[in-house]
């Protein structure tokens, strides 16, 4: 089937009631509408501005379990946080096969300048690789001070003690997001971008539908669905507030920025793990796309469609990143800098939003709105079959199948990487 989006727009003209009405054009509503699709329920998706304008596109593009939060799961012997890691390595694996030609296995080096952090480190990393289980993607190794260097030859040789190497994935997360809406196209899904819900429909209390309006001709019209899903990330509130004015916000919004440096910042085939900031939290350095890739912060923030990064924010990352690199790194030598939002899911008890555990949550409001909240990219096949199932039950549907996310191949997936860099 051709994509095409006054194609799209026709099929949300005709009428015809859905059983799924996804709003959100990210990671998450393109993985529910891709999965509800696959199941065989009839699904349209709209997305107000472009797929992965937002967070989905504003990422450190890593595949990853996280290794902070095994650090937090060991240190506070949190089992949420300990469960967030092997879920999130169980998923790597899977994305990693599903889309071969988007994501890819890639080495990093964390520097040591004390050796009480040799064995420390080492352990944690070896205890990352253990939980990966049968989907693990290469096993860490501790590297001498010379080799570090040779791998990551801009950083700083004063007092490196020595090195140990692991293995994350990379992916290009805008052309992922639009990748699953095209996958979900083909499984049958309506999918439409620049298209807004203005308002919700109800019947008797219930949710019935949305009216829609075409953000680039004004056009409005309703649409009918038996069940709806909230999946627009930081902007989950709006929705939850224009169905239930007096819903209480479940998000707490975090924004972190990214700075892009010329290739001579990063290794063409290796990334760098900063290990300790002076916040508790740590710094990546990637290769990305002939460039170098750094980041993230993590400050709250207040929702809004396009942020901008903050000058004390950049300035955040160039002062670590001088710290570990033998020269100095300036504003001259920035190329690009974007700004993202997190929407973490309020947690009682938490000091500030780099202390937010990185769990999804779902929640169904009186009149039937399904939100799905929080996450992170790596995850999102599987807060999509949670949301999917939740939906099934919420909704009285009737898949023809099962989940098969699982095992489906993403489109393109099975086409050599050299030929799909050509396109």
């Amino acid at each position: 089937m051709a994509f095409g989006r006054e194609q799209a727009l026709a099929h949300l003209r005709a009428g015809a009631p859905f059983d799924l009405l996804v709003v959100g054009g990210g990671a998450t509503g393109c993985g529910v509408a891709l999965d509800a699709a696959s199941r065989g329920l009839r699904v349209a998706l709209v997305e107000k501005q472009d797929f992965a304008e937002g967070t989905s596109g504003r990422s450190t593009k890593l595949v990853h379990g996280g290794v902070r939060y095994l650090e937090a799961a060991v240190r506070h012997l949190d089992p949420a946080q300990y469960h967030l890691v092997r879920e999130g390595l169980h998923e790597r694996g899977i994305l990693l096969r599903n889309a071969p030609h988007l994501a890819r296995r890639l080495p990093l080096v964390t520097p040591l300048y004390r050796w009480l952090e040799v064995p420390y480190v080492w352990f944690g990393l070896k205890l990352y690789d253990l939980l990966a289980g049968r989907l693990s993607i290469g096993h860490s190794r501790l590297l001498g001070r010379r080799d570090a260097l040779r791998r990551f030859p801009l950083l700083r040789a004063e007092g490196l003690k020595a090195g140990v190497l692991y293995y994350d994935g990379q992916f290009n997360d805008a052309r992922m997001a639009l990748t699953l809406a095209l996958t979900a196209h083909e499984q049958g899904a309506v999918v439409a971008n620049r298209v807004e819900v203005v308002a919700l429909l109800k019947q008797g209390g219930r949710l019935v539908g949305a009216l829609l309006e075409d953000g680039l001709t004004g056009e409005r019209w309703p649409v009918h669905a038996r069940g709806i899903i909230n999946a627009t990330g930081p902007f989950a509130d709006r929705l939850r507030i224009m169905d239930r004015p007096s819903a209480e916000p479940m998000l707490v919004p975090s924004e972190g920025i990214h700075i892009v440096l010329d290739a001579r910042h990063a290794p063409p085939d290796t990334g760098l793990l900063i290990p300790e900031t002076e916040d508790g939290r740590v710094l990546f350095v990637l290769p990305w796309e002939g460039h170098a890739l750094i980041g993230t912060t993590d400050t709250p923030a207040v929702v809004e469609e396009h942020p901008r990064a903050r000058d004390e924010e950049i300035d955040y990352l160039l002062r670590h990143v001088g710290r570990y690199f033998n020269l100095q790194v300036t504003r001259e030598d920035i190329k690009s800098v974007w700004c993202g939002l997190r929407p973490l899911v309020r947690e009682p008890g938490a000091a500030d939003t780099a202390q937010l555990a990185r769990t999804h949550v779902i929640e169904v409001s009186p009149s039937g709105l399904l939100t799905i909240a929080g996450g992170k990219w790596t995850t999102y096949r599987r807060m999509a079959l949670d949301t999917v199932d939740r939906a099934v039950s919420a909704f009285g549907l009737s898949p023809t199948r099962a989940c098969c996310t699982e095992h489906l191949p993403l489109v393109g997936g099975g086409t050599p990487p050299e030929q799909v860099e050509a396109r």
